[in-house]
């Protein structure tokens, strides 16, 4: 489960990251949640990387 957070956890940052860098590339990855709306999208984003977060942390020190 500490894989599955730090992947998540990562996506997450990268997809928080990219609309900045370059905002007129429209990545692959990111269409699906832009054709929801602004808000929902950035919300996507955040739970994923919320997420990510939340279950590397937690399982951070177990075996």
């Amino acid at each position: 489960m500490k894989e599955l957070g730090l992947g998540l956890l990562i996506i997450g940052l990268i997809s928080l990251a990219l609309p900045f860098i370059n905002p007129n590339i429209h990545y692959v990855f990111l269409t699906w949640i832009d054709q929801w709306g602004t808000a929902v999208a950035w919300g996507i984003r955040g739970g994923i990387t919320l997420l990510g977060l939340v279950l590397w942390l937690g399982f951070k020190n177990r075996g």
